[in-house]
């Protein structure tokens, strides 16, 4: 509760600074005042614990800009992982834990480092390529931004300011050095309605806060690994105790994220024209060079730092559809570096998650959770091709509700294991319901093989009769 409060408090202020921050007109002057609030965040959260992340700093800085920028951002990406994992682990190996916010700080420090190189190797190759006059699809020469020329031009100043800027060095959203180096140097954020994107964000924030408070006032977490669980509640209110735990998970998670983005939106981190129909972390998807010269009256989205859709992620029908909107900008980061970079198709979607539960922590529940999805994805995949893809009318309403009542269950069930953490804790809870859950969905995933069996037998023997008449 003490961390959780430390937490709404700097997130408050940063929102609040947020204000004054986006007046700054100078460059030079805006970068520094951002570095000095954001090592100010950092130093007050983190104390001696701070030079971890100077440390990395340091090593990561070197790599991106001396190191040969063919692998440049592999080297990157083992240095920060490994020194994550070793970050986490110093209480086994004799010494203090780091504070709880500092292992936040690290985790998005660790994304932007290893993103920075991979940006800076991206550049690099086109660099090459337009040495060897490569063309694009108009038939015209490939020329470097200048967001790309400044990446070729980088120094240990530039990384220092990206890596120690005030917005999101607690808690993110990821974005990348052009986001960065857009807000610095470009009008954008002096037109865009800041204070409107802001209070849209803060006007759900209660709800979710409150009803967090609430629901897990009624049902804690704890409760789920006492004695008197276990002895005195019958099957079906264990089993169903994951759909509270999970949703006070959620409302935490919204509560948490929707601030901030709300530290950005507040700074005008991340505000670009609507025109250039923007992502979530990639940002513009259009040319805006031609906007930057006559900013004022134009419509703006926050759309490159939103990292969350909460709607979208509760009324959206599947398991797969939900995690498109959970923590968006990190899965950009885990897409675009992770998951489009490794070599083997067949096993990228297993390594990304991997990576993933690796990034959250070294606890057994993030792997339990986020590594149980390839296993129950290919289940939803199956049953929503065997019934509701071809379904219509109340049948496919009836099918729909019924694939989001399993979609949440699936979400709780394996998010119980990412709150819970450690092996003792998961296996009392799993066992105190018998595994059902996985049992059911190893019968489901049998049974619907059988049914896609023995459907393709009756498809073939269907045009095989078919064949036969038309040739009588």
């Amino acid at each position: 509760m003490k961390d959780d409060i430390i937490y709404l408090v700097l997130l408050g202020l940063c929102i609040a600074f947020g204000q004054f921050y986006r007046k700054f007109r100078d460059p030079e002057q805006k970068k520094w005042v951002g570095t000095a609030v954001g090592l100010l965040i950092v130093f007050s959260t983190s104390g001696f614990h701070t030079l971890h992340m100077l440390f990395c700093y340091l090593v990561c800085g070197l790599i991106t800009i001396y190191f040969n920028r063919k692998a440049c951002h592999l080297v990157s990406f083992g240095f920060m992982f490994g020194y994550l994992f070793l970050f986490r682990s110093l209480t086994f190996l004799g010494f203090e834990a780091p504070p709880g916010h500092s292992n936040m700080i690290q985790m998005i420090l660790t994304l932007k480092l290893v993103g920075l190189a991979f940006e800076v190797n991206a550049a690099a190759t086109k660099s090459a390529e337009i040495g060897q006059a490569k063309k694009d699809e108009a038939g015209e020469t490939v020329a470097l931004s200048e967001n790309e020329k400044a990446l070729l031009k980088l120094d240990m100043l530039d990384v220092f300011h990206y890596s120690f800027n005030y917005v999101g060095v607690l808690t993110g959203p990821y974005y990348t050095f052009k986001t960065f180096r857009d807000t610095i140097y470009l009008p954008f954020s002096y037109n865009a309605n800041c204070i409107e994107a802001t209070v849209d964000k803060l006007k759900v924030i209660p709800l979710y806060a409150g009803l967090f408070l609430l629901i897990s006032h009624i049902w804690p977490l704890n409760y789920a690994t006492s004695s008197e669980f276990y002895e005195q509640r019958s099957f079906i209110y264990r089993l169903m105790y994951v759909w509270p735990t999970f949703f006070i998970f959620r409302m935490r998670i919204y509560t948490g994220i929707m601030l901030s983005e709300c530290v950005c939106t507040m700074a005008g981190l991340g505000a670009y024209p609507k025109s250039c129909e923007n992502k979530c972390g990639h940002g513009p998807s259009k040319d805006y060079s031609s906007l930057t010269s006559n900013p004022e009256g134009i419509e703006y989205d926050f759309e490159t730092v939103r990292n969350i859709d909460v709607v979208n992620t509760e009324k959206c029908w599947t398991f797969r559809e939900a995690m498109k909107y959970w923590n968006m900008c990190v899965q950009y980061w885990m897409a675009m570096y992770v998951y489009k970079r490794f070599p083997s198709k067949k096993y990228r979607t297993i390594a990304t998650l991997a990576v993933s539960a690796i990034w959250h922590g070294v606890y057994a529940g993030y792997y339990f959770c986020i590594c149980g999805a390839p296993f129950y994805l290919p289940i939803e995949d199956l049953y929503f091709k065997l019934f509701i893809k071809d379904a219509t009318g109340t049948k496919r309403q009836v099918l729909n509700v019924i694939c989001w009542i399993s979609k949440f269950f699936a979400f709780s069930y394996m998010g119980i294991a990412f709150l819970l953490l450690t092996i003792d804790k998961i296996w009392f809870y799993y066992g105190s319901v018998y595994h059902f859950p996985y049992i059911m969905w190893l019968a489901m995933y049998l049974v619907g093989m059988v049914i896609a069996k023995d459907r393709k037998a009756k498809a073939k023997r269907a045009e095989k009769k078919q064949q036969q008449e038309a040739t009588k």
